[in-house]
């Protein structure tokens, strides 16, 4: 076939010239091309389309295309590709929307509604009477057989018998031109988000053929899922107090920011209102199912799960899930919450199942299937297995259900297979194994750098269902399009996602769900629910970072005075201090210590990776921490988080680039070689640690600077000023206990860890005076790590966080915590007993160390696990 090169307007001479801008190729031989007909010609939703766009409209396609690329940047779009080693890679949208005809798209349209109601009866049966099994309509061996059919969830019945809330489709077009039906997603359907996603900003760009050829709206369909599911959380709610205007909490469960598909988790959450969650969020109290708040549990009655079956309920699915609700399949059973769609669902997403339905569709509903299945053969059965044997020499072969890579065929992305070089496996266990005729898919449109090419291209359409059994299906849907020379669509082997036109002779609706503009009145201050997780992360991510700091402070002083004047006399309070922060550990050192012996176990124990809770070990977990908590960030603050971490980490490599591994700690704690590679370098390890100081100090300013300060931000301010208690008390304490506080060198080390030399020379040129010392280190209020100062002002906001979250029903922490003013003067702590030790202040600091231990306990077990303490009992 021979192809134009220029489309082919029919108009005037400067459309003509505006088409030439762009070059077309040739669609790929035997595959359907959605953008020109047989003679070559556009074919017509494509012709109104460029008509509409005009010679300016196609001269900007260049822009266009750069624009896509800065929203997906500016929006941190994204998609967690396994094979990137949990590095989000940017999400693939092209340019040019996929268009599909009103007329198709009623078609479509009637085929899926029939599939999403057949699949819903299928489940219902399973796990009601299971007729179809008595029948013989289905073999067991692929119901039992596959791990998605859960026996837990046998006898349940939803309410209105609605199993399944969301059926996702995916179609592809046949070289003749008919839509074929390759898969069904049931379990957790993704791609909502990202299609509608994709349909802002495209549709942004496109403005005036978007709206001149009446693209059908996708808003209504997101109005319908929340609206079916409150409906049928009605009756979940007849344990709550009946209130006028009570509503049902609807929860987004996702399994967290390592997902493939977490940022359409975050995306459509904010999208439907609804709260989103992981599993550690939740809890079951008496059979009913609760979110963990800094203001107590509050009820959950819907949960819209995008968790795998398995991985919801560890009591009774799989025991090594953490990411789940333990507790969750009692609840549903109870009737007290409403999971969609319901865990259970995923045998019908089995590849196998194509081969039955249409003996299904014929018994349950006397009907045919309107959208025709890839043409498949379960190898369980020996007919089918010998028919396809003797009449194909090319197939796929696909697992018939899940299982683990090394026991899995090649599956689809590995292109088509030679038969007759698996027979021998298949005979041997031929229910693992499912064939499927290969099909060329319909080849869309694709622009890049002025050229229109085509690329394979499968449609995703999605089914919401109604509480009276009935669907609606959302007009577009999710298109994904292979990746470049691949033959089979992935978005994990390169694909790209379409944004979906269906296009209707009507004017469509403007509904949305986005929120309208805001008037003054609007503006009540109103804030969001702070689940338990994230006041946790924040909790900790402010404790990891001032553990960090501390653990720098030490070291770089350290390192600089291992070889001093002073050094044999501070080295049993370095070695004290070292162990007490983690910098080592008690089996890291030989007996009898040396300072040489010392230094390389603190250099060994730097990384991450060595499992000490050493300084590498702090940067991680604080990334981690605030990773998950990324909405509260600012870029600049994330990316300092970041880079402090990976700097450190880079520069310990250029350092010691060693394996993580026992024997290798040990190499370096015996000779200060690494594997043959150069002796450690102290001074490019101060360097560092010196980067990572003034990047530690960024991020602290960063906290206090650029966050919100609502009650989560309070907990971290508490978790940053525990940390900082406990580590200057614990300072204070060992230096005077190994009787160094009235040295110069005792006082040169406080001071540097207190980080008050400056103030405390401004202050005292040339004196060299414990009460002076202890004043400023203990007593001065405005010391921003002066222990009584940070004491008092934890106990304040400590006090703040209780009244924020309305923990009237706990005891005050005023009551753990005795204020400073009635702790020990500085005349008790500047006494010393007849063998000249500090008794009063090393017995206060300890006392001010337990009280921070205490407040912290109080803290996780109040707000993040809401367990009962002996300190929080409910006060009558």
């Amino acid at each position: 076939m021979a192809f134009q090169s220029t489309f082919p307007f029919e108009t005037s001479a400067a459309r003509a010239d505006a088409s030439s801008l762009l070059r077309l190729l040739p669609t790929h031989e035997g595959h359907w091309d959605e953008l020109r007909d047989a003679s070559g010609g556009l074919r017509e939703p494509w012709r109104q389309f460029f008509e509409r766009l005009g010679e300016d409209g196609i001269a900007r396609l260049e822009g266009h295309r750069a624009s896509i690329g800065q929203q997906i940047r500016d929006n941190d779009i994204s998609y967690n590709v396994y094979a990137d080693n949990g590095e989000p890679r940017a999400w693939a949208l092209d340019l040019l929307p996929f268009l599909i005809s009103e007329a198709e798209w009623a078609h479509i349209e009637r085929g899926v509604m029939q599939r999403a109601h057949l699949l819903n009866a299928i489940v219902a049966d399973i796990y009601g009477p299971q007729t179809l099994l008595q029948r013989g309509q289905l073999p067991p061996a692929l119901v039992f057989g596959h791990p998605g059919y859960l026996r837990s969830v046998k006898g349940y019945a939803p309410p209105g018998g609605q199993f399944l809330q969301v059926v996702a489709v995916d179609l592809a077009r046949a070289p003749n031109g008919d839509w074929t039906v390759m898969a069904h997603r049931t379990e957790a359907p993704s791609g909502l988000g990202y299609a509608l996603e994709n349909r802002l900003i495209v549709s942004a760009l496109f403005a005036d053929p978007f709206r001149s050829m009446h693209v059908s709206r996708l808003a209504p369909t997101y109005s319908q899922l929340i609206s079916t599911l409150v409906q049928a959380a009605q009756a979940t709610m007849r344990h709550d107090a009946p209130r006028a205007d009570a509503s049902p909490h609807i929860a987004l469960l996702t399994p967290g920011p390592f997902s493939e598909t977490y940022f359409e988790h975050v995306f459509l959450a904010r999208y439907l209102g609804v709260t989103l969650v992981e599993g550690k969020d939740l809890t079951v109290r008496d059979d009913m199912l609760y979110l963990k708040t800094l203001g107590g549990l509050e009820r959950v009655h819907v949960v819209l799960r995008r968790l795998d079956d398995a991985f919801c309920d560890p009591v009774e699915l799989r025991a090594d899930s953490t990411i789940g609700v333990p507790g969750l399949l009692q609840v549903m059973r109870a009737g007290n919450v409403i999971v969609s769609n319901v865990p259970g669902s995923g045998f019908v997403e089995s590849p196998a199942l194509h081969g039955f339905l249409p003996g299904i569709v014929e018994i349950l509903f006397d009907e045919d299937l309107i959208l025709p299945s890839v043409p498949t053969w379960w190898c369980g059965e020996e007919a089918a297995r010998e028919h396809v044997f003797a009449h194909l020499d090319e197939a796929f072969i696909v697992p018939t259900w899940p299982v683990a890579a090394r026991d899995a065929p090649p599956g689809v992305e590995q292109g088509r297979q030679r038969l007759s070089t698996w027979r021998e496996r298949i005979e041997a266990t031929p229910g693992t194994y499912t064939i499927q005729q290969a099909q060329r898919f319909s080849c869309t449109p694709r622009y890049e750098d002025g050229t229109i090419g085509g690329r394979p291209t499968v449609l995703r359409a999605y089914a919401i269902a109604d509480v009276n059994g009935g669907w609606h299906v959302m007009p577009g849907g999710f298109t994904r399009m292979a990746g470049e020379r691949q033959a089979t669509v992935s978005m994990q082997y390169g694909g790209s996602s379409v944004d979906t036109w269906v296009l209707s002779s009507q004017p469509t609706s403007t509904f949305t769900l986005l929120p309208s503009p805001m008037q003054p009145a609007d503006l009540a201050r109103k804030h969001r629910t702070v689940s338990s997780r994230a006041a946790e992360n924040l909790f900790w991510a402010g404790r990891y970072g001032e553990r960090a700091e501390n653990n720098v402070r030490l070291l770089r002083f350290i390192l600089g005075s291992l070889e001093g004047n002073d050094a044999d006399t501070m080295f049993p309070t370095l070695v004290e201090l070292a162990l007490h922060c983690g910098l080592v550990q008690p089996g890291d050192l030989s007996v009898p210590h040396t300072p040489q012996a010392f230094e390389r176990a603190l250099v060994a124990n730097l990384s991450e990776s060595t499992g000490a809770a050493g300084i590498g070990q702090n940067l991680n977990c604080q990334a981690r921490s605030n990773g998950e908590v990324r909405g509260r960030l600012s870029n600049d603050h994330w990316r300092i988080i970041l880079a402090a971490r990976n700097d450190f980490r880079d520069a310990l490599q250029t350092l010691m680039p060693v394996p993580a591994s026992s024997g290798a700690l040990q190499a370096v704690a015996a000779n200060g070689a690494t594997n043959g590679a150069s002796r450690y370098d102290r001074v490019t390890l101060m360097n560092a640690l010196e980067q990572l100081s003034v990047q530690l100090s960024a991020i602290s300013g960063a906290q206090g600077d650029r966050m919100t300060r609502d009650e989560a931000w309070r907990l971290l301010f508490a978790g940053r000023h525990i940390e900082r208690v406990s580590a200057m008390s614990a300072f204070l304490s060992v230096v005077a206990d190994k009787g160094q506080l009235a040295t110069p060198a005792g006082f040169d080390l406080l001071l540097q860890l207190f980080d008050c030399t400056l103030t405390y020379r401004a202050l005292y040129p040339g004196r060299f005076e414990v009460p002076a010392l202890l004043d400023l280190l203990v007593i001065e209020p405005t010391n921003p790590r002066g222990i009584y100062g940070v004491y008092e002002r934890l106990r304040k906001k400590l006090d703040e966080i209780a009244v924020a979250a309305g923990s009237t029903r706990h005891r005050p922490f005023a009551e753990l915590m005795p204020p400073a003013a009635s702790l020990p003067t500085l005349a008790s702590l500047c006494e010393v007993d007849s063998n000249g030790a500090y008794r009063d202040l090393i017995a206060v600091c300890e006392q001010i160390g337990g009280f921070a231990g205490a407040a912290a306990h109080e803290i996780s077990a109040r707000y993040f696990s809401h367990a009962s303490t002996v300190a929080s009992q409910v006060w009558s």
